[in-house]
């Protein structure tokens, strides 16, 4: 889509709608990595928003350094986010009607921008992830999003990021309220075919489609 902070690849709908998926890919990846992820979930009625983060990194780009020097980055690209999410729901989109995607470090933003963020989206979908700080989160978070539909998923097998840490940030944010599903898949830092499908029943689901 033109005219947005960041460079983009947008893939409509098959049947018109205003629900909209924004996808958040990983470090070193860029929006054309996750430009086959529609046909594998298969929802006629979602458009898709494909983001590049801010950032380059080698070929591709990066939503923030690497630690202990994340937390800057993460409040540029969320600021970023904030107001490409505000211009893209203002006419076009409904924000209750859409859903927040992101695998590794498009996970860890889909937490700490997507719980802060003044708009409740429909769901959001964290993928072998983790989170920069489970407390100063659940202190800063919209309440209004501790209750709507959160998925997690994370590999046992993850090499990149340890499943354990993000399994116990995800009792963390749990045990303070924030209503997380947690499930776990044996895979590498990857997204596989059966957790898809899943992924794509998760969102049918929780948007009446």
């Amino acid at each position: 889509m033109k005219n947005l902070e960041l460079n983009n690849i947008f893939i409509a709908s098959k049947i018109p709608s205003k629900k909209l998926m924004i996808i958040l890919h990983g470090r070193g990846d860029s929006s054309e990595g996750f430009a086959s992820l529609p046909s594998f979930l298969d929802i006629d009625e979602m458009n898709y928003l494909l983001l590049d983060a801010p950032f380059e990194y080698y070929t591709g780009y990066s939503w923030y350094p690497l630690p202990p020097n994340q937390l800057p980055g993460i409040e540029y690209s969320s600021k970023i986010l904030a107001s490409v999410l505000d211009e893209l729901f203002e006419e076009e989109f409904n924000a209750e009607e859409s859903f927040l995607f992101g695998f590794s470090q498009g996970s860890l933003l889909t937490f700490e921008f997507g719980s802060r963020y003044e708009k409740v989206l429909a769901g959001y979908i964290a993928v072998s992830g983790y989170i920069y700080d489970t407390d100063r989160l659940l202190r800063e978070m919209n309440q209004n999003v501790k209750t709507s539909k959160w998925l997690c998923t994370h590999g046992t097998q993850d090499g990149v990021l340890p499943f354990e840490t993000s399994k116990e940030q995800i009792i963390t944010l749990q045990n303070g309220g924030f209503e997380v599903e947690f499930k776990s898949y044996e895979k590498d830092h990857s997204i596989d075919g059966e957790e898809l499908a899943m992924i794509s029943k998760w969102i049918k689901e929780r948007s009446r489609l």
